[in-house]
């Protein structure tokens, strides 16, 4: 029997992995989620059992399943010694997807919660291989750790000196500096960065809606009175979740990856170009019948120029939202590629291929729209 020790079960990752283990009849998984108390934590567990879809098994799946009320970022994850040497004992497998993706956290808190939690994750590792029973740790990153390298940003260890477009990123790259030295210690470990994931290819369906889907409404004109930036030649490198979690799940039985990083991402090839994609979310907003604005493209720098007056017209939810541009200007402006042949060549053989965008584009707004703005 495998056990795995899953953070982030209610992210957007970790929420795509979980089905895909579970598939397996010899798989249970332990889920450690924050909860204020017991009949929260049930709350939660329950919410995901929906999203899920385990209706009419539910209590199949159930026996399998356990979440663990604790905290990624307190030794022992906050939880009691007993039951902490208790999941030490059973675990074989950990996959540590958890993380705060809000970008402008001040820097020490964006630390506690990647840096911390990084090395809570490992001492439980330790923990669970000193018990003789753990196979591997599956460790999720992002691209986002080459912080302001121009060009394409290479499948390996990042160690020159760089700047970052936002604390989340500076954070994570502090992590992995950690881990490479865990692995230096023989810890069997695999890197994992993903680019701005969104729903699944198939269905569209995502737990959250992230910063993906916040882009695409300033890109629509629909929150800045048709007003859009022209950002020529600028990619913007998107993948989608059930990609990201068959890649990590395929790995947690591969010893051969072990201290290896995956670019789970779309790649120089497949990344789409922000005008492209402005044009693309507009077609397809306006086909289900979403009222935009007149769109009108000025060169970034007039754009942030306009902000103030923009503000003066609209909705206080609207100027809510504006609040987030400055981190989306970071990476419109940055002209960069994240490169992923090594990690294809390791999965395409598995039949786990990245899709097109275009073949998922509607797929995923037209799931966006019938969740956010009642069009269907």
């Amino acid at each position: 029997m495998k056990t795995y020790f899953i953070t982030g079960a209610t992210g957007a990752i970790g929420c795509a992995i979980v089905p895909l283990l579970l598939k397996n009849d010899d798989c249970q998984v332990r889920l450690l989620m924050r909860a204020k108390n017991h009949q929260d934590l049930e709350n939660r567990l329950a919410k995901l059992m929906t999203f899920w879809g385990y209706v009419s098994n539910q209590n199949k799946i159930l026996c399998r399943i356990k979440a663990i009320p604790g905290d990624i970022t307190l030794p022992r994850f906050g939880t009691n010694q007993k039951e902490y040497e208790g999941l030490s004992y059973e675990c074989t497998h950990i996959i540590h997807s958890a993380g705060n993706v809000r970008m402008n956290l001040p820097l020490e808190e964006a630390r506690k919660c990647s840096v911390d939690s990084a090395h809570n994750i490992m001492g439980f590792a330790e923990a669970c291989r000193q018990r003789g029973n753990l196979k591997k740790v599956e460790f999720v990153s992002t691209v986002g750790v080459g912080g302001r390298n121009p060009g394409l940003i290479p499948e390996t260890w990042i160690t020159n000196k760089r700047g970052f477009h936002n604390t989340y990123e500076e954070a994570k790259a502090e992590s992995e500096i950690f881990i490479a030295q865990q692995i230096k210690n023989e810890m069997p470990v695999t890197v994992h960065r993903p680019s701005m994931v969104v729903g699944d290819s198939k269905t569209g369906r995502i737990i959250h809606f992230q910063i993906f889907y916040h882009l695409c409404e300033f890109l629509s004109g629909s929150r800045t009175l048709g007003i859009t930036p022209d950002v020529q030649n600028t990619l913007l490198d998107i993948i989608p979740s059930d990609y990201v979690a068959r890649a990590i799940a395929w790995s947690c039985n591969q010893d051969a990856t072990v201290g290896h990083i995956l670019h789970l991402c779309s790649g120089p090839d497949k990344a789409i170009e922000i005008n492209d994609l402005k044009t693309k979310i507009q077609d397809i907003f306006k086909s289900y019948g979403k009222k935009l604005p007149k769109t009108i493209s000025v060169p970034i720098n007039l754009f942030r120029v306009s902000l103030p007056i923009i503000r003066l017209f609209i909705s206080p939810r609207a100027k809510r939202a504006l609040k987030a541009l400055p981190i989306f200007f970071e990476y419109l402006a940055e002209h960069q590629s994240f490169a992923n042949q090594s990690t294809q060549a390791l999965l395409s053989p598995e039949g786990i291929v990245v899709p097109p965008i275009r073949d998922y584009l509607e797929i995923i707004l037209t799931y966006y729209l019938r969740h956010t703005h009642g069009l269907f």
